[in-house]
């Protein structure tokens, strides 16, 4: 089981590490008015990776 989470766990910090900033310039693109957007967005979606890795 610590297996499964562990090979789990790699792709998902993949994503925290690459995707998450793109998403975060992107919200801040969608919104410019908002200048705190892309660190909420960031914030956020790091927030929620969080839990995961506690269950390692």
């Amino acid at each position: 089981m610590k297996i499964a989470v562990i090979l789990i766990g790699i792709p998902i910090l993949a994503l925290c590490i690459f995707l998450v900033p793109k998403i975060g310039e992107f919200a801040g693109e969608l919104y410019p008015e908002t200048a705190y957007m892309k660190s909420l967005v960031l914030i956020d979606m790091y927030a929620a990776a969080i839990p995961f890795y506690f269950a390692l």
